[in-house]
């Protein structure tokens, strides 16, 4: 319910609520589905559904506070939800007037955005594949816990992934260094081979 929510996909969230599903099923952070939206349209949908917008985790935060400095339209809508004062269910928000040159991506910031286009990617195929599997009759229960074995796999392989992509930067790293130390080598034996030279010329 919580994956479903955070990207967005309405139907597996249908699906999941037709099957007996609660909307404000807590996880063990005390978070309930609404605290992970992105986007206004599934936050209305939860809301429809029955979300409860005034309540707090186990850390004593709302949904609306969890969501205040990333997705402040998002706030928006809930706060026209929300029995909460304001400053009670939001950080103060400070506007910032960036460089002009702000808008030129990084190097860090570009592969960030590499990243983040993947991970998206490779949620949707893992809730592709969850959706296959509850429109067969899986139980919404199983097909959950189906979502997280398959997300637990992709995470390992990705640090896999990641650590031989690690070893193969260190090997091309000593490899390069290896070719430098040969070549520091054999120019400190061409200095030595001509001072011997010299040596015997001016004999």
């Amino acid at each position: 319910m919580h994956a479903a929510a955070s990207y967005g996909r309405l139907e597996v969230l249908d699906y999941l609520i037709s099957k007996g599903g609660d909307v404000n099923i807590a996880d063990s952070d005390g978070d309930t589905p609404l605290y992970t939206v992105e986007t206004v349209e599934t936050a209305r949908y939860l809301v429809e559904k029955g979300a409860i917008v005034d309540r707090v985790n186990e850390e004593g935060i709302s949904p609306i506070t969890h969501l205040s400095e990333d997705f402040p339209q998002v706030v928006a809508f809930l706060q026209t939800h929300s029995s909460f004062p304001p400053s009670s269910t939001s950080r103060t928000a400070t506007s910032t007037t960036l460089p002009d040159d702000s808008s030129v991506p990084s190097m860090g910031q570009q592969s960030q955005f590499a990243q983040n286009a993947a991970t998206e990617q490779l949620t949707s195929s893992l809730l592709s594949q969850v959706q296959v599997l509850v429109d067969q009759g899986m139980d919404p229960e199983q097909a959950e816990e189906e979502l997280r074995r398959l997300v637990g796999q992709a995470v390992l392989q990705g640090l896999v992934g990641g650590y031989s992509m690690a070893m193969e930067t260190e090997a091309s790293s000593n490899e390069g260094d290896g070719v430098g130390s040969q070549r520091r080598e054999a120019a400190s034996e061409d200095t030595n081979n001509d001072d011997n030279k010299r040596a015997r010329i001016e004999e």
